[in-house]
């Protein structure tokens, strides 16, 4: 397939979920991410070019409105976009056309269990799951199935909510019940808070849950350690290169990680 096709009809019931991703990837603030994200991401693209891929492939699984997609593609990536929201596929093909990357971007209209069927074993050089595993059904199906996909050699972007975080900030905001809920329920959300999400994840959840689909994970860092509450804008007291250079050691360090907003993962086979 080439360009960004046009979107057949999207899934009538997403069994996964997947449906409403881009009013939850919004919640969850995992529609973005810090340079720390795009540094890792960046690393990983080179690594393909040196196994002498010019244009990496990458598959975003859930990839929404094309946050993600959209920049992978200015920068000479192949990107496969599996979506089944026909308003995240409008808005993706506008900001694609809008980048003149139009032509590197093909739509699968689709939700996660069409990955086997419709993206090739073992023919990605990077899959995105950002703000994914937090809203489908079964994470450890979908997870399993983001490894079929991936390359020898390539890699799996797991960006999702930190429960740990979650709960420090109702605590801090004097919601300390709360607070307490989300540490020790078994899914780190609030059955009666209207949440969108499914489940929140802490390190060790994450990590044995790609170990489960047969994933090693080679990097865990924090995303959003202190930008969430600071803004990404410079002020009196820093600059906006002193907060990245901060996120990017603060998110390296465990005791730091572990309270970001998010936590990122590259694993492989």
């Amino acid at each position: 397939m080439h360009g960004v096709e046009r979107s057949r009809s999207a899934t009538a019931s997403a069994r996964t979920g997947l449906t409403t991703l881009s009013a939850m990837r919004t919640d969850t603030g995992t529609a973005r991410g810090s340079g720390t994200v795009w540094r890792a991401l960046r690393a990983e693209l080179d690594r393909a070019r040196e196994r002498g891929t010019d244009e990496p492939a990458v598959v975003d699984v859930g990839g929404g409105s094309g946050v993600w997609a959209v920049p992978l593609a200015a920068e000479g990536c192949r990107v496969t976009v599996v979506e089944p929201s026909p308003n995240a596929l409008a808005t993706l093909r506008r900001r694609a056309e809008e980048a003149g990357v139009g032509g590197a971007i093909t739509v699968v209209a689709d939700d996660t269990d069409a990955l086997a069927a419709r993206i090739p074993a073992g023919s990605a050089d990077l899959v995105l799951a950002h703000g994914l595993l937090e809203v489908v059904d079964d994470p450890a199906a979908v997870a399993a199935a983001l490894a079929g996909i991936v390359a020898p050699g390539g890699a799996v972007s797991v960006l999702v909510a930190n429960r740990h975080a979650a709960a420090l900030h109702r605590a801090l905001a004097g919601r300390v019940r709360e607070a307490h809920a989300l540490l020790t329920s078994s899914d780190g959300v609030l059955a009666d808070d209207g949440e969108t999400l499914l489940r929140r994840f802490d390190a060790d959840g994450l990590r044995g849950l790609l170990a489960g689909a047969g994933l090693r994970v080679e990097l865990i860092q924090g995303d959003g350690v202190v930008s969430d509450v600071l803004g990404e804008v410079e002020s009196e007291q820093y600059t906006a290169d002193d907060l990245a250079d901060f996120e990017a050691a603060a998110g390296a360090i465990p005791p730091l990680r572990d309270l970001a907003s998010r936590l990122h993962v590259l694993a492989r086979l």
